[in-house]
């Protein structure tokens, strides 16, 4: 098991918390930056839109993630949205879909087990980290 993903089966298992703050907690983890409690709260209801099963979790914190960083880095707003931007772009050609209705694997069910996503959001957060590196790299 790698750092990544030693770290989402932490905060999955462990901690119990959702993937958008996890995908936040492994970017700050990953990039040093540290997270305000707020901003961690704001992420409480951001898996899927509260399980509304919209905007996927994993996109959400990566473009929490996206917004903090690149303010510590002095980027500018038009930076910031431009990145944002092409985040979507890559996350859906990569995964196929933004939406965690279509993401999540098996779909949806009363039956459901518990952090189903674990695998896809090693592989998201790895992707994060690599699109961030690549972006701030240009």
């Amino acid at each position: 098991m790698d750092k990544i993903e030693k770290l989402v089966h932490k905060f999955y298992w462990e901690k119990d918390i959702n993937c958008a703050r996890t995908m936040l907690l492994c970017l700050s983890e990953q990039f040093g930056i540290k997270l305000e409690k707020q901003t961690i709260h704001a992420a409480i209801g951001l898996h899927g839109a509260g399980g509304f099963r919209a905007q996927c979790g994993l996109v959400e914190g990566a473009l929490m993630f996206i917004g903090i960083y690149y303010s510590t880095l002095g980027k500018s707003e038009e930076e910031t949205v431009a990145a944002c931007y092409h985040y979507a772009d890559a996350f859906t050609q990569k995964f196929s879909s933004l939406r965690c209705y279509d993401l999540r694997p098996n779909g949806f069910t009363a039956q459901d087990p518990p952090h189903m996503c674990e695998k896809l959001t090693c592989e998201a957060v790895k992707f994060a980290i690599q699109f961030i590196k690549d972006k701030t790299a240009q």
